[in-house]
Protein backbone atom coordinates (compact mmCIF):
# COMPACT_ATOMS: atom_id res chain seq x y z
CA UNK A 1 0.00 0.00 0.00
CA UNK A 2 1.42 3.33 -0.98
CA UNK A 3 0.73 6.83 0.20
CA UNK A 4 0.05 9.24 -2.63
CA UNK A 5 0.44 12.98 -2.24
CA UNK A 6 -1.01 14.42 0.92
CA UNK A 7 -3.20 11.38 1.62
CA UNK A 8 -2.70 10.07 5.14
CA UNK A 9 -3.88 6.67 6.18
CA UNK A 10 -6.01 6.68 9.29
CA UNK A 11 -5.95 4.14 12.07
CA UNK A 12 -9.08 2.66 10.49
CA UNK A 13 -7.27 2.26 7.12
CA UNK A 14 -4.31 0.55 8.77
CA UNK A 15 -6.57 -1.78 10.78
CA UNK A 16 -8.72 -2.75 7.81
CA UNK A 17 -5.62 -3.34 5.67
CA UNK A 18 -4.20 -5.60 8.39
CA UNK A 19 -7.48 -7.53 8.67
CA UNK A 20 -7.82 -7.98 4.91
CA UNK A 21 -4.19 -9.06 4.54
CA UNK A 22 -3.84 -11.30 7.60
CA UNK A 23 -1.31 -14.02 6.65
CA UNK A 24 -2.83 -16.43 9.20
CA UNK A 25 -5.94 -16.76 7.02
CA UNK A 26 -4.09 -17.50 3.76
CA UNK A 27 -4.75 -21.22 4.03
CA UNK A 28 -8.50 -20.59 3.77
CA UNK A 29 -8.19 -19.10 0.29
CA UNK A 30 -4.79 -20.30 -0.93
CA UNK A 31 -6.09 -22.23 -3.95
CA UNK A 32 -8.63 -21.53 -6.66
CA UNK A 33 -10.69 -24.51 -5.45
CA UNK A 34 -10.89 -23.07 -1.93
CA UNK A 35 -11.88 -19.66 -3.27
CA UNK A 36 -14.58 -21.23 -5.48
CA UNK A 37 -15.81 -23.21 -2.47
CA UNK A 38 -16.00 -20.05 -0.35
CA UNK A 39 -17.89 -18.19 -3.08
CA UNK A 40 -20.20 -21.18 -3.63
CA UNK A 41 -20.90 -21.44 0.09
CA UNK A 42 -21.54 -17.69 0.23
CA UNK A 43 -23.99 -17.89 -2.68
CA UNK A 44 -25.84 -20.82 -1.05
CA UNK A 45 -25.95 -19.12 2.36
CA UNK A 46 -27.17 -15.90 0.73
CA UNK A 47 -29.88 -17.73 -1.21
CA UNK A 48 -31.00 -19.57 1.92
CA UNK A 49 -31.05 -16.35 3.93
CA UNK A 50 -33.00 -14.46 1.27
CA UNK A 51 -35.44 -17.36 0.88
CA UNK A 52 -35.98 -17.50 4.65
CA UNK A 53 -36.44 -13.73 4.81
CA UNK A 54 -38.88 -13.72 1.91
CA UNK A 55 -40.68 -16.72 3.41
CA UNK A 56 -41.00 -14.95 6.75
CA UNK A 57 -42.51 -11.96 4.96
CA UNK A 58 -44.64 -13.62 2.28
CA UNK A 59 -45.90 -16.64 4.23
CA UNK A 60 -46.24 -14.71 7.49
CA UNK A 61 -44.03 -17.21 9.30
CA UNK A 62 -41.93 -15.18 11.74
CA UNK A 63 -39.99 -18.26 12.86
CA UNK A 64 -38.19 -18.14 9.49
CA UNK A 65 -36.51 -14.95 10.69
CA UNK A 66 -34.62 -17.15 13.15
CA UNK A 67 -33.19 -19.05 10.19
CA UNK A 68 -31.84 -15.76 8.82
CA UNK A 69 -30.07 -15.13 12.14
CA UNK A 70 -28.67 -18.67 12.24
CA UNK A 71 -27.30 -18.29 8.70
CA UNK A 72 -25.74 -14.93 9.50
CA UNK A 73 -22.60 -16.22 11.28
CA UNK A 74 -21.46 -18.67 8.56
CA UNK A 75 -22.38 -16.04 5.96
CA UNK A 76 -20.11 -13.50 7.70
CA UNK A 77 -17.29 -16.04 7.87
CA UNK A 78 -17.61 -16.82 4.16
CA UNK A 79 -17.63 -13.07 3.44
CA UNK A 80 -14.41 -12.72 5.42
CA UNK A 81 -12.73 -15.54 3.49
CA UNK A 82 -13.65 -13.90 0.17
CA UNK A 83 -12.48 -10.50 1.39
CA UNK A 84 -9.20 -12.08 2.49
CA UNK A 85 -8.80 -13.77 -0.89
CA UNK A 86 -9.24 -10.42 -2.65
CA UNK A 87 -7.05 -8.60 -0.11
CA UNK A 88 -9.90 -6.21 0.62
CA UNK A 89 -10.30 -5.13 -3.00
CA UNK A 90 -13.91 -4.06 -2.48
CA UNK A 91 -13.76 -3.17 1.20
CA UNK A 92 -10.69 -0.96 1.50
CA UNK A 93 -11.05 2.73 0.76
CA UNK A 94 -9.85 4.02 -2.60
CA UNK A 95 -6.81 5.91 -1.29
CA UNK A 96 -5.50 2.71 0.32
CA UNK A 97 -5.39 0.76 -2.96
CA UNK A 98 -2.64 1.01 -5.55
CA UNK A 99 -3.22 1.57 -9.28
CA UNK A 100 -3.27 -2.16 -10.09
CA UNK A 101 -5.87 -2.82 -7.40
CA UNK A 102 -8.00 0.11 -8.54
CA UNK A 103 -7.95 -1.19 -12.12
CA UNK A 104 -8.87 -4.69 -10.89
CA UNK A 105 -11.72 -3.29 -8.79
CA UNK A 106 -13.03 -1.45 -11.86
CA UNK A 107 -12.87 -4.68 -13.93
CA UNK A 108 -14.67 -6.65 -11.21
CA UNK A 109 -17.40 -4.04 -10.87
CA UNK A 110 -17.90 -3.85 -14.65
CA UNK A 111 -18.19 -7.65 -14.96
CA UNK A 112 -20.57 -7.80 -11.98
CA UNK A 113 -22.68 -5.01 -13.53
CA UNK A 114 -22.98 -6.97 -16.78
CA UNK A 115 -23.97 -10.15 -14.95
CA UNK A 116 -26.54 -8.31 -12.86
CA UNK A 117 -27.97 -6.71 -16.02
CA UNK A 118 -28.50 -10.19 -17.51
CA UNK A 119 -30.07 -11.34 -14.26
CA UNK A 120 -32.45 -8.38 -14.26
CA UNK A 121 -33.44 -9.12 -17.86
CA UNK A 122 -34.19 -12.74 -16.90
CA UNK A 123 -36.19 -11.61 -13.87
CA UNK A 124 -38.29 -9.25 -15.98
CA UNK A 125 -38.89 -11.96 -18.59
CA UNK A 126 -39.74 -14.53 -15.90
CA UNK A 127 -42.21 -12.27 -14.10
CA UNK A 128 -43.79 -11.22 -17.41
CA UNK A 129 -44.11 -14.84 -18.55
CA UNK A 130 -45.65 -15.92 -15.23
CA UNK A 131 -48.13 -13.04 -15.39
CA UNK A 132 -48.90 -13.53 -19.08
CA UNK A 133 -49.42 -17.25 -18.60
CA UNK A 134 -51.85 -16.52 -15.80
CA UNK A 135 -49.96 -18.71 -13.34
CA UNK A 136 -49.09 -15.94 -10.89
CA UNK A 137 -49.99 -12.27 -10.70
CA UNK A 138 -46.99 -10.02 -11.26
CA UNK A 139 -47.83 -8.07 -8.10
CA UNK A 140 -47.40 -11.21 -6.01
CA UNK A 141 -43.87 -11.62 -7.38
CA UNK A 142 -42.83 -8.01 -6.98
CA UNK A 143 -41.38 -8.08 -3.44
CA UNK A 144 -39.68 -11.50 -3.61
CA UNK A 145 -38.11 -10.88 -7.03
CA UNK A 146 -37.00 -7.35 -6.14
CA UNK A 147 -35.48 -8.56 -2.86
CA UNK A 148 -33.59 -11.40 -4.56
CA UNK A 149 -32.33 -9.19 -7.37
CA UNK A 150 -31.31 -6.42 -4.95
CA UNK A 151 -29.26 -8.80 -2.81
CA UNK A 152 -27.66 -10.33 -5.90
CA UNK A 153 -26.82 -6.87 -7.26
CA UNK A 154 -25.26 -5.95 -3.91
CA UNK A 155 -23.15 -9.11 -3.62
CA UNK A 156 -22.26 -9.84 -7.26
CA UNK A 157 -19.04 -7.76 -7.14
CA UNK A 158 -17.86 -9.76 -4.12
CA UNK A 159 -18.60 -13.07 -5.84
CA UNK A 160 -16.93 -11.99 -9.08
CA UNK A 161 -13.87 -10.73 -7.19
CA UNK A 162 -13.64 -13.97 -5.21
CA UNK A 163 -13.76 -16.04 -8.38
CA UNK A 164 -11.31 -13.76 -10.20
CA UNK A 165 -8.71 -13.70 -7.40
CA UNK A 166 -5.38 -15.19 -8.38
CA UNK A 167 -3.05 -17.41 -6.38
CA UNK A 168 -0.35 -15.57 -4.49
CA UNK A 169 3.10 -15.85 -6.09
CA UNK A 170 5.39 -18.20 -4.18
CA UNK A 171 7.88 -16.46 -1.91
CA UNK A 172 6.18 -13.09 -2.07
CA UNK A 173 6.84 -11.20 1.16
CA UNK A 174 3.73 -10.08 2.98
CA UNK A 175 3.38 -6.34 3.22
CA UNK A 176 2.64 -5.39 6.78
CA UNK A 177 0.42 -2.64 8.12
CA UNK A 178 3.49 -0.75 9.33
CA UNK A 179 4.22 0.18 5.71
CA UNK A 180 1.19 2.46 5.67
Amino acid sequence: MTTTGATRHTRYDRRMFAVMNNPRTNALHATAARRRTAVGAHVVLTAAGVAAGIGAYAADRPWLAVAVLVLLLPWCLATGVINGATRGLLELRTHVLDERQLAERDRVRARAHRLTTYLLACAVAGVAAADWGGQVRAGALLVPVLAAVFVTHWLMPLWVAGLAAQDEPLGEAEQGPESL
